[in-house]
């Protein structure tokens, strides 16, 4: 495989990302995720 033929595949995946973070934004999943991300902190610490 090419160096070339490397960028491509990593430019398309960074490109993939970005297009599903978009629809996230988008569908107003910020919210959720930051809800989530808060709870499983705190019970990983052992408050919630």
């Amino acid at each position: 495989m090419t160096e070339k033929n490397k960028n491509i595949i990593a430019f398309s995946f960074v490109l993939v990302g970005i297009v599903f973070v978009a629809l996230g934004v988008w569908r107003g999943e910020i919210e959720s995720v930051l809800r989530k991300a808060v709870n499983i902190c705190l019970e990983c610490i052992g408050i919630g």
